[in-house]
């Protein structure tokens, strides 16, 4: 792969590609339920919390069947991860285009350490979102497809460094990210420390082990 010293030439490229694939093309009345739906679940969510407010109840609100939430959004953690999309659509812009250290033009692992740094702003502005659309089933965070990019964009970086094997440094940084973890950890830490310490793994993870 070739390099340059902003990283990956082919960083924009791989990126864009997990992006690329058109959201399915929608009746009107499909549109309309799913705006109905995301409408009343941001409401309620805000109004009551995310944990408090059930299924059946953002149908209700909505004015859609049961069968037809479910069928569309699976279950709350597909419903968070909808509402999530917009959001997240805006950090994956800034990393692609926006300038560095998030954005191109600045050295990977500056870029890595402003990554770390903006997914943790992201994550705490929407934490208890995130937190539904990660847990709400088993392994529900590997299979959305917001986190394959976060994945491929650290291992991109991690590999113009010093890491043996960037996928899996790559997993392991963003397991510091989760955001039942970081929610666990803000009572006990604090914000800062868990900040610092994110951008201390990140950098580390760059650099060759010692001796």
């Amino acid at each position: 792969m070739a390099h340059d010293s902003n990283g990956p030439q082919s960083d924009s490229a791989m990126l864009l590609e997990l992006l690329r694939t058109p959201p399915p093309k929608e009746q009107a009345r499909s549109a309309r339920n799913r705006a109905a739906v995301l409408e009343a679940a941001a409401r309620l969510f805000a109004e009551h919390g995310v944990e408090a407010v059930s299924m059946d109840q953002v149908a209700e609100a909505a004015g859609v069947g049961k069968g037809t939430l479910y069928r569309r959004f699976g279950d709350k953690s597909g419903l968070a991860a909808a509402l999530l999309d917009a959001r997240e659509r805006v950090l994956q812009e800034a990393i692609l285009h926006g300038p560095p250290p998030l954005g191109p033009g600045a050295a990977a692992e500056e870029r890595l350490s402003a990554f770390v740094d903006a997914y943790l702003d992201y994550l705490l502005e929407n934490l208890a979102l995130v937190r539904t659309s990660e847990t709400a089933a088993v392994g529900a965070r590997y299979r959305i497809g917001a986190y394959r990019f976060w994945h491929r964009h650290a291992a991109i970086l991690l590999g113009t460094g010093a890491t043996p094997d960037p996928e899996h440094t790559a997993h392991a940084l963003l397991a510091g990210l989760a955001a039942e973890h970081v929610a666990a950890l803000l009572p006990e830490l604090g914000e800062e420390r868990i900040r610092a310490g994110l951008i201390r793994l990140a950098r580390s993870a760059m650099r060759p082990p010692g001796p």
